[in-house]
């Protein structure tokens, strides 16, 4: 399957690179795809109605009202015609609006009422780009279980250089194309992952915990579910969360509520990745009541939590496939490999926090894949969603 005869509706909002958008529109059309352009009354001075709408061969839309006659354009039809939506480019303006649910325009009217898939390719200067406001709505937006295409490094319009420059026409048309010849190859499969750290109480207002945030999990549970399989996710505290009807969420707070979680989802998946940071100690003791200060020090008694990956190992059958994590700060793939081996894995994903924008809480993550064939592959910077495409596609090939 690819894009020809799907019904995508591209939203273009009031940037400087909705003057490449022509492209894309003219990629899709080649490819077989009905394209309806919808454009915010700003785009107009960027890119004409007449160039999209030659090239679309559909009317631009922009307004509720059609002509004095009274007529309309129903935004809630063309959201349900619509099997896909991409936003391209993206303003911070309408990211925001888009974020917190305000429709003071047609392109917007039709998002609210969209129930398809969307796409969002953001486009603006690198400070806009960088703030923490564009990045919260970024990343609630993705919380909604939309793809983002991030923003690239170039000459912006400013005449800075940083990231903010909307990602090509032709990247765009690829991960449309790619979205709708998405293979269902995990269809009938069952996936199990993990995500997200565990906190260890201390007394009732403390704990043990890391910096893990849940997003690489996440990313694997959702690329999963994409591709057909029905996916059980163990989500131990994180304010992400996955969004997909083919996952099922346990949250957990602890390593010892994860393991039992784990173990009683285990014998029926297919495929198990446990990319959850698990506390490695947890308190001998938990106190009832918050401990207060008394003196200069305090001791903290601590005791090995159970190795849930080596428990699994020990128990998988020959038709199951699993996999781990190891975050790493020195000698990164002489330690994972001691794990894969000792903990009986089909292959280890090893990342290091001396990476730059790889490991806990960003969005991207460079890692190294380690079989138990021996093979070591490397991986360039890439975003979490394609790592868990890559850890994926190898999964299915060993199976």
């Amino acid at each position: 399957m690819s894009v020809k005869d799907k019904n995508i509706i591209i939203g273009i909002s009031g940037g400087i690179a909705a003057y490449k958008i022509p492209l894309l529109v003219r990629s899709l059309k080649k490819a077989g795809a009905n394209v309806q352009i919808v454009m915010t009354p700003a785009a107009h001075d960027f890119v004409t109605p007449v160039t999209l709408s030659t090239l679309s061969g559909r009317p631009v839309l922009s307004e509720f009202i059609k002509d004095s006659t009274g007529s309309w354009n129903n935004h809630v039809s063309l959201a349900l015609w619509a099997d896909l939506m991409v936003f391209a480019p993206v303003t911070a303006n309408t990211l925001a609006k888009m974020a917190t649910g305000q429709a003071d325009n047609f392109l917007l009217a039709v998002y609210m009422s969209a129930k398809c898939p969307v796409m969002i390719a953001p486009a603006m200067d690198l400070d806009m780009y960088a703030h923490p406001a564009t990045k919260a709505n970024l990343q609630k937006l993705q919380s909604y279980g939309y793809e983002i295409i991030p923003a690239t490094e170039g000459e912006l319009a400013s005449g800075l250089t940083g990231y903010g420059r909307m990602e090509e026409p032709e990247k765009i048309f690829k991960r449309i194309n790619d979205y709708f010849a998405g293979k269902k190859d995990l269809s009938g499969k069952k996936v199990l992952a993990s995500a997200g750290p565990t906190y260890e109480a201390i007394d009732p207002v403390r704990f043990i915990g890391n910096h893990s945030s849940g997003k690489m999990g996440i990313a694997i549970a959702e690329a999963a579910a994409e591709r057909g399989a029905d996916v059980v996710l163990i989500l131990g505290p994180t304010h992400l969360q996955a969004n997909h009807p083919n996952i099922r969420t346990v949250k957990v707070q602890n390593a010892a509520q994860m393991y039992d979680a784990v173990h009683r989802e285990f014998d029926n998946a297919d495929i198990t990745i446990m990319a959850a940071a698990v506390a490695d100690f947890t308190p001998e003791q938990t106190a009832g009541q918050k401990i207060k200060k008394n003196g200069d020090s305090m001791s903290l008694k601590l005791k090995p939590t159970k190795d849930i990956l080596a428990s699994l190992g020990q128990k998988k059958s020959g038709n199951q496939i699993l996999i781990g994590f190891a975050m790493e700060t020195e000698n990164e793939k002489n330690n994972a490999l001691k794990k894969l081996r000792k903990k009986n894995l089909d292959f280890i994903v090893v990342n290091s926090l001396r990476e730059k924008n790889a490991g806990f809480k960003h969005d991207t993550n460079k890692v190294s894949i380690l079989t138990k064939n021996g093979d070591v592959i490397d991986y360039p910077l890439k975003t979490k969603k394609e790592v868990a495409k890559d850890i994926l596609d190898l999964a299915i090939k060993l199976k």
